[in-house]
């Protein structure tokens, strides 16, 4: 039974460090506490726990961008964070966990504002039949994390950018998402900012429960354990090195012949590669090959691969290697 309503807003934008502290909230959340936890992250994709990130986002373009790739814990989509967006999450042990009524909160809080929010599907909760919220859940034990996302005036022209991959050649075993017809709160109220959407659920929160809320703040979580928790979101092992094994091929034709590569990915590694061409330097091509396997498959590791091969003579006169150079991390650039 719930007896007590905690929430917290934090300022912070930094995606790894909001991860962090929702898995921590939701780790020692405490017998018949029920936390509401508000958080926004800057120009970020937020992908699946089992998904793959090159399936579901243009990673090379967001990260050039200055964007940020995140796994989170729970299952579902992708999605695109910006400062349009607010995050939630209710962090309660499993036998206070109610999603009806934690849904209730945030149709609550939109229908204060005058919208009316209704819940569809699954976990998708609309305005006039146009999603801006979808939600995703995590149990760990007898703990418990509901989150999801609240649209209000999310740059679109972005998460066009970032989320509508191209039709490249890509079959993988991890999770795909469904597109669904979204919108952002902002089309129906014009004046909406995300202080009042924070004080419309903080509201919600308290008459949906029938309790007070008790603020409390990031700081008084314990920094070095927050730290640790953020490193690992950091990391490229948790972000690109889950076992999810993809194949991606890509091909082009050039001045001095066709090129397809057949990439065999697992653990965000190259494992295996056929590397097809009817160039004239076969052994060019062989030494490319032999450069990728066992390369990172991320843009800048695979280019620097191919501008470390050193060709002999012997294999391609010098203006070929270094037009098939050119060719090869051009197409890497564009394709991957």
């Amino acid at each position: 039974m719930i007896r007590r309503l905690l929430w917290m807003r934090t300022e912070n934008t930094y995606p790894y460090r909001n991860l962090a502290m929702e898995e921590y909230l939701t780790m020692n959340v405490k017998d018949g506490e029920c936390i509401l936890y508000l958080w926004q992250n800057r120009h970020t994709v937020v992908i699946g726990k089992n998904q793959n990130c090159w399936k579901e986002c243009k990673v090379s373009r967001l990260e050039e961008d200055g964007g940020y790739l995140v796994r989170r814990l729970s299952g579902g989509g992708a999605v695109f964070h910006d400062l349009g967006n607010l995050n939630f999450t209710f962090c309660v042990k499993a036998g206070d966990y109610d999603l009806n009524r934690q849904l209730e909160v945030i149709l609550l809080a939109v229908r204060k504002l005058g919208m009316n929010a209704e819940r569809t599907g699954r976990n998708d909760i609309t305005v006039d039949g146009r999603k801006f919220s979808g939600n995703a859940f995590l149990r760990v034990g007898d703990q418990c994390y509901h989150h999801g996302t609240l649209m209000l005036n999310v740059n679109g022209a972005d998460m066009a950018k970032y989320l509508n991959v191209d039709k490249k050649k890509l079959a993988s075993k991890g999770v795909d998402s469904v597109r669904s017809r979204v919108a952002s709160l902002i089309e129906f109220r014009p004046d909406i900012t995300v202080e009042m959407m924070t004080e419309a659920l903080i509201s919600a929160f308290a008459e949906v429960y029938g309790l007070p809320c008790e603020e409390f703040r990031d700081e008084s979580l314990p920094q070095n354990e927050i730290q640790k928790l953020t490193e690992k979101f950091e990391s490229w092992e948790w972000k690109y090195g889950r076992k999810i094994p993809f194949e991606h091929e890509i091909s082009d034709r050039f001045d001095w012949g066709d090129v397809q590569l057949q990439l065999h990915v697992n653990g965000g590694v190259i494992r295996e590669i056929n590397f097809y061409s009817d160039a004239m330097d076969q052994a060019a091509v062989s030494l490319f090959a032999e450069a990728l396997t066992g390369c990172r498959y991320t843009e800048a590791d695979m280019t620097g691969a191919i501008e470390a091969v050193r060709i002999p003579e012997n294999a391609a006169p010098a203006e070929i290697a270094r037009a098939m150079k050119k060719d090869i991390t051009d197409l890497i650039r564009e394709k991957i």
